[in-house]
């Protein structure tokens, strides 16, 4: 059971609205990098994992993420609060707005809508916690490029938060695959099984 505390994780205040740079930040609130991808993943992926210490930091900081998102749509909703018609015009924003008006909707910057195929749920512990780490590294480089088109640092300083948590969620993530790998069996951990490979290269052939 989740307990909600109202309060955002970094406190968000912006002054100045711009519509552009919402359109490239919404890409973290549904995009296929951005944070609800990532806390579903880690929250649907908690339950096949074998370590009880696993299964804590996928639920932490899959529940950890949803903050993030919270942080997203903030940042957003601030961008384009109270716009006029003209600001809408000028940043090119008027077709989110047909759609959704100043609503945070869940969607890439190109505009593509949040799908369940951006999951990876595989059920095996290590290739979870690598695509878990190839994730971070995504979410991080995505988190570089938005500061690139930032200028305005009541944006920055959040957007420099939300990256560094995806570094230690990398880390975190990081430091599981070693616990997890070290109570692997080692006969059984990468085993060559003649029979089965041969099976496998005949077909390839």
């Amino acid at each position: 059971m989740f307990v909600y505390e109202k309060r955002l994780q970094y406190p968000i205040k912006i002054k100045q609205t711009n519509p552009k740079l919402a359109q490239i930040i919404i890409t973290q609130y549904g995009g296929p990098d951005g944070e609800l991808a990532a806390s579903l993943r880690y929250l649907s992926q908690r339950f096949t994992m074998p370590v009880p210490e696993l299964k804590a930091t996928l639920n932490d900081i899959g529940v950890e993420e949803l903050s993030h998102l919270e942080m997203i749509g903030t940042i957003v909703y601030q961008l384009t609060k109270n716009l006029t018609e003209e600001q809408i015009k000028a940043a090119g924003f008027d077709a989110y707005f047909v759609d959704h008006t100043t609503g945070v909707y869940p969607s890439s910057a190109a505009g593509v809508p949040f799908t369940a195929a951006y999951l990876q749920v595989k059920g095996d512990p290590i290739t979870d916690l690598h695509e878990d780490m190839a994730a971070e590294q995504k979410a991080r480089t995505t988190y570089d490029n938005i500061l690139r088109y930032c200028d305005d640092p009541d944006v920055i300083d959040p957007i420099r938060f939300l990256r560094q948590r995806e570094v230690v969620h990398y880390q975190r993530f990081g430091e599981n695959l070693r616990i997890l790998t070290d109570k692997l069996d080692s006969k059984n951990f990468y085993a060559f099984n003649p029979s089965f490979d041969k099976k496998c290269f005949d077909k390839a052939k």
